[in-house]
Order: C-alpha cells, then sequence, then structure tokens
C-alpha cells in the first residue's frame, strides 16, 4: 500500500510505538527515512536502527530508547513540512525547539541534517519535523 506522506507515516509508526512502550518498530525503508533514523541517534532519541531485508522488501528496524523510569525519552515527534503545505526557511529563519532542547530535521541541497548544522553551515530547506 503505497501513502501519500511516507515520513509522516514513519513518524506516526514511532510514536504509537513509544505509547504502546514497545522497544523497537519496523518501518518501511527509503533513503530520507533512514537519514532521519540516523539523526535521531546521534541526537540520542534511539538506541539504534538498522536496515533488514526480507526477501524484496527493505525496513528500518528502530530501537527505541527509554529512560531508566520507563519514561520515552522522545516526548514529542511533530511533521512540519506536508505534501499539501511545504515550509521551506532560510539559514538565518531556522526556527529553534524549545529554546535549544529540541531537534528540527531539515532536507536541504547539502542533505538531511538538524537546524544548528544547517544554521552552522549557512544553509536553508525544507524542515521535515521537529523532535523534543
Amino acid at each position: 500500500m503505497t501513502t501519500s506522506d511516507p515520513i509522516a507515516d514513519m513518524l506516526t509508526r514511532v510514536r504509537n510505538a513509544i505509547i504502546a512502550r514497545h522497544s523497537k518498530v519496523d518501518v518501511p525503508s527509503s533513503k530520507v527515512k533512514m537519514e532521519i533514523a540516523r539523526i535521531l541517534k546521534e541526537e540520542g532519541y534511539i538506541l539504534n536502527f538498522k536496515l533488514a531485508e526480507e526477501g524484496a522488501r527493505k525496513t528500518i528496524k528502530i530501537y527505541l530508547k527509554y529512560t531508566p523510569g520507563n519514561q520515552p525519552v522522545i516526548s514529542k515527534l511533530e511533521r512540519i513540512s506536508r505534501p499539501g503545505c511545504r515550509v521551506y526557511v532560510g539559514s538565518s529563519d531556522i526556527p529553534r525547539v524549545l529554546g535549544g532542547l529540541g531537534v528540527n530535521i531539515l532536507t536541504t541541497p547539502r542533505g538531511v541534517m538538524t537546524g544548528a548544522t544547517a544554521r552552522k553551515q549557512g544553509v536553508g530547506g525544507e524542515i521535515l519535523c521537529q523532535v523534543w
């Protein structure tokens, strides 16, 4: 089944898995989703991720992270730019999430990166999502 917004589908699957306190979640694979998972791992929001091939299908297994008190590390995962309403920003207009406590994930001409990295490199792009 094809979805009109595969990135929103990925974020929803992760959000639902966190609410249900699952240890991992499987997401259909794509290059952009792999980059989003890489950033989530680098920023410490998930434990790990790996690409799994089951026949012709490729899926990303995302291992979720919880605190010692069994609280999820990700408290909010929000899609910003949607297929019906794209949100583009310049390098000087990249918003800070919760005063720097959260992370923006952008797709730029130099690849998928966090808002802080894009600001440092002086590039703007499309804001995919916010995580905190």
